[in-house]
C-alpha cells in the first residue's frame, strides 16, 4: 500500500483549499506536535495531518485517501495504546477540531461532535442539570470511546453508553456519510455499537442525558498496604449492597510525591452525602494517608482518574475481567508483583492496576447480541496501565503486563466460573492486538463480518480490531 507522498499531500491541500480543514505535512512547524501520543512508543511520522471541521470534509479525505488506496486512521483523543491512531507515511484524520456539543434540555438529549471530550459533554449537560453516561476520564474523546461500549460511574443506574446512544452520523469507506439508529440503517446501529471504529469514521453522535439535579459524593483516598483486607474484604460485600447509585474503584499506584506503592480507593455514590458516607463507612473509618472525598458536581467526578490520561512516556494499557468476591492471599500476592516491578526497573512508578466497580444489573438486561457488544455478564472490568520512558523496555514491559493480566484473568475473573452470564470477558476499548475479533465480539463475529463485506467490503477499517484476522497480531 503506497505512502502518501509530498506531491500527494500538495494535491490533497489543493482539494481542501476552500474548506477550513487545516492539512499538516513535514514541513510544518506544527507537525511535530500534530503527531504526538498519549503514548510516546505509539507515534509515527505520518505523511499529512489533516484537522478536519465537518463531516464533508472527512468525506472529502477518505473518499481521497480511498481512491489512491493510501492507509489512514482516525485521531480522537490520541489515548489508543494499541497504536490505532497512527500511521507510518498515511493519513491521520484529527478531529480534535470537531469538538461541538449541543444540549436539547426539551428532549433530554445531547449531541455532540466526535472530538469533543467527554468534558466538554459533562459540562454543556450540566448547565441544564443533565448528565449522560460518559467516561470515567473525561479527557478521552467521545468519538473514540463511545462506540467500543463505554463505562461510566453512571452505568449502575443508566447501563453503557452505548445504551445510551440514540444516532450517529458517519463516513464510510467509500466516503458517503450516512446515519444510523434504531429506524435508519438499524443493521449500521447495531454494528456500531461496540464495534463503531470498524465501520466508519463517526463524526456525530446523540445520547440521551438523564436528569442530574444533585451532587455526587466521590473523592481519591490513598492506604497502606495493610489496609489492603478491610478494603477487599468491603469489595467483597459491594455487589449485595449495592443499589445502582454506587461505584468502586480500588487498586495499587504510586501517589506522587511519594515513592511507595499503596492502595488508591474512589468511592462514587449518587445520593445525598449521609448516605453515602453510610454505604463507604468501612472505606472512610480506616486511616487513610490521603482522604480527599466531598460532595461534588457530577463532570468532578470524572476527573480523579485523569491522573492516568496524562501524555508523555511510554504507556500501555491491557485488560481483563474479575469477578466477587475477591481472595486476599490473591490481592497480596499481585501487590507484591506489581511492587516488584516498579522497584526493579527505572521510571516505571506512573504505572497502575484498577478494579472497576461499577453494577452490571442494568447492563446485563441488555443480551449479548442486542448489539454487537458481546461483553455483558456478571463481572468487572480490570485494567492495567504500564508507563515507562526507555524504548529498550518495550517489550519487556508488554510481556510483564500481558502475564500479569492472564493471572489475573484466570485466578480471579470469569474463567474461574460458568455461573455469571455469557459474556465474551473482553472489552473492547481496553483490549489491545493481543487478543483477537473472535475473543471481543464472541457469537456476534459471524453477523458483524457479513455486515463489514456489506458497509466495507475492502476493510479498510480495520487499524482498531481486524474483524477478518482471529489470530493473534503481536
Amino acid at each position: 500500500m503506497p505512502f502518501l507522498s509530498y506531491s500527494r499531500a500538495l494535491l490533497l491541500k489543493k482539494e481542501l483549499h476552500e474548506t477550513n480543514a487545516e492539512v499538516i505535512t513535514p514541513d510544518d512547524e506544527n507537525y511535530a506536535e500534530s503527531i504526538t501520543r498519549f503514548s510516546e512508543s505509539c507515534e509515527r511520522e505520518a505523511g499529512a495531518v489533516v484537522r478536519v471541521t465537518s463531516t464533508n470534509e472527512v468525506s472529502k479525505v477518505v473518499g481521497f485517501a480511498t481512491k489512491r488506496h493510501i492507509p489512514f486512521v482516525v485521531q480522537g483523543g490520541g489515548y489508543s495504546t494499541s497504536g490505532a491512531s497512527s500511521t507510518h507515511g498515511g493519513i491521520v484524520i484529527s478531529l480534535s477540531k470537531m469538538s461541538n456539543v449541543v444540549v436539547d434540555p426539551a428532549s433530554q438529549t445531547v449531541a455532540a461532535q466526535a472530538g469533543a471530550t467527554w468534558s466538554d459533554v459533562d459540562t454543556a449537560a450540566a448547565s441544564f442539570q443533565l448528565a449522560v453516561v460518559g467516561c470515567t476520564v473525561n479527557q478521552t474523546s467521545v468519538g473514540g470511546t463511545a462506540l467500543g461500549g463505554g463505562y461510566g460511574w453512571l452505568t449502575g443506574r443508566h447501563s453503557l453508553i452505548i445504551d445510551n446512544l440514540l444516532s450517529v452520523k458517519m463516513v464510510l469507506a467509500d466516503g458517503s456519510i450516512v446515519m444510523a439508529s434504531g429506524s435508519e440503517n438499524p443493521d449500521l446501529f447495531w454494528a456500531i455499537r461496540g464495534a463503531g471504529q470498524d465501520f466508519g469514521v463517526a463524526t456525530e453522535l446523540v445520547f440521551r442525558a438523564h436528569s442530574q439535579r444533585n451532587k455526587v459524593f466521590g473523592g481519591l483516598l490513598y492506604f497502606t498496604v495493610d489496609k489492603l483486607p478491610k478494603i477487599v474484604e468491603f469489595a467483597n460485600r459491594f455487589e449485595q449492597l449495592s443499589t445502582g447509585n454506587e461505584g468502586l474503584f480500588f487498586g495499587f499506584a504510586v501517589p506522587s510525591p511519594m515513592e511507595v506503592l499503596m492502595i488508591f480507593v474512589i468511592p462514587f455514590y449518587n445520593g445525598p452525602r449521609e448516605e453515602a458516607e453510610s454505604f463507604f463507612q468501612p472505606i472512610l473509618a480506616l486511616d487513610a494517608v490521603v482522604s480527599e472525598t466531598n460532595m461534588m458536581p457530577y463532570p468532578e467526578i470524572n476527573t480523579l482518574m485523569n491522573r492516568a490520561a496524562r501524555f508523555g512516556g511510554r504507556k500501555r494499557f491491557g485488560a481483563t475481567n474479575v469477578t466477587l468476591p475477591l481472595d486476599l492471599q490473591f490481592l497480596k500476592e499481585l501487590y507484591t508483583d506489581f511492587d516488584n516491578i516498579i522497584n526493579m526497573y527505572p521510571r516505571v512508578n506512573e504505572s497502575i492496576v484498577v478494579f472497576e466497580l461499577l453494577p452490571y444489573n442494568q447492563v446485563i438486561k441488555v443480551s449479548n447480541d442486542a448489539t454487537a457488544f458481546a461483553n455483558r455478564g456478571k463481572y468487572y472490568n480490570a485494567g492495567l496501565m504500564f508507563c515507562w520512558h526507555h524504548a529498550e523496555l518495550d517489550y519487556k514491559m508488554r510481556s510483564l503486563q500481558q502475564d500479569m493480566a492472564h493471572k489475573i484473568g484466570e485466578r480471579a475473573g470469569v474463567a474461574r466460573s460458568t455461573e455469571l452470564g455469557d459474556g465474551v470477558g473482553v472489552y473492547a476499548n481496553y483490549a489491545g492486538h493481543e487478543v483477537n475479533s473472535k475473543q471481543i465480539f464472541g457469537d456476534n463475529i459471524a453477523r458483524l463480518q457479513k455486515l463489514k463485506i456489506k458497509y466495507d467490503p475492502n476493510n479498510v477499517f480495520r487499524k482498531w480490531h481486524d474483524m477478518f484476522l482471529h489470530t493473534n497480531t503481536s
